[in-house]
């Protein structure tokens, strides 16, 4: 079944025809794309995070807060294996909030954004009367690489399923200090042909289920291949951290069996890349547990419209 935001999202992409030509990537997928007049195009993404839901301020930092609201972007640019050029950011500052707090934001943002030169070339800071929480949204241009953008919808029955790093456990630390996985995908980019890839934010469930619909595709996924974080491990049931927390920031792909092997045998960064499982034709989001049994696996990430 596909989530709230999902399903309104399927419905703003059809309530107005965009254009092809001048809009190669439209809606659902982690970037749209633009054509410019002179035939190159640019990629375009924004991201808002609010106080109380994508992190607490009475347990973080603002700088810690920039820094996250800068790397979920740039994991966007990941995703579609684009390179990130600048970003503007906007916040929403809660009643007493002022020049103190946001140069802290700032060096949080500018933390993130000098490790993949994509600087900050400006924004906006609006101020709430109330008591309402504090909230930041940044909006991301990127460019293509030598690769055309890797879309949702590319996913083909075969197709081997894999992700980078371990998955789970992100409240304990990992979403306020992940890293976007920009220069590494760029780099299996160049070595094989990626079909579909989407960056794990809301769990893989939620995701692995998004990149089936859009492909009109199937997935078995294997339980015990799935790498669990060692903070997934502290939770009281590893497998549904795993699948369902989110905000891993991971990259999940597809790609052939061919381009699979090759690129895990030849892959030698720090960075492990794990194949979990295969596309299938029945369009069905399925896992194969422990003892062997499959059973259909059910959207169960965040959704903020559930």
């Amino acid at each position: 079944m596909s989530s709230g935001e999902d399903q309104i999202t399927a419905w703003f992409a059809v309530q107005r025809k965009l254009n092809a030509k001048d809009f190669p990537i439209g809606i659902g997928d982690d970037m749209a794309e633009v054509r410019l007049a002179n035939g190159e195009t640019i990629l375009i993404t924004t991201d808002m995070m609010l106080d109380g839901v994508h992190f607490d301020l009475k347990k973080t930092t603002l700088r810690r807060v920039g820094y996250k609201a800068m790397a979920v972007n740039l994991s966007d640019c990941a995703a579609m294996a684009t390179i990130p050029v600048a970003a503007v950011a906007a916040v929403a500052l809660p009643k007493g909030f002022g020049q103190k707090e946001l140069k802290q934001i700032y060096r949080g943002i500018t933390e993130a954004a000098d490790k993949y030169n994509c600087p900050l070339i400006g924004g906006d800071i609006t101020c709430w009367r109330g008591k309402e929480p504090f909230a930041i949204n940044i909006a991301m241009i990127s460019k293509r690489a030598k690769n055309k953008p890797v879309r949702r919808s590319g996913a083909k029955v075969g197709d081997c399923i894999c992700v980078t790093g371990s998955l789970g456990g992100s409240l304990y630390r990992k979403h306020l200090e992940f890293e976007p996985r920009v220069k590494e995908v760029l780099k299996i980019a160049r070595m094989v042909t990626l079909h579909s890839m989407i960056d794990l934010s809301d769990g893989l469930s939620s995701d692995l289920n998004r990149i089936c619909k859009q492909s009109g595709v199937g997935a078995v996924i294997d339980a015990k291949l799935i790498p669990i974080s060692k903070d997934a491990k502290k939770s009281g049931n590893a497998l549904n951290s795993v699948l369902n927390d989110g905000e891993d920031f991971e990259l999940l792909f597809t790609l052939s069996e061919k381009d699979c092997r090759n690129l895990l045998s030849k892959w030698e960064e720090p960075l492990v890349i794990t194949c979990i499982g295969r596309i299938t034709a029945s369009r069905k989001l399925q896992i194969k547990m422990s003892d062997g049994e499959v059973r259909n696996l059910p959207s169960g990430g965040y959704d903020h419209l559930r």
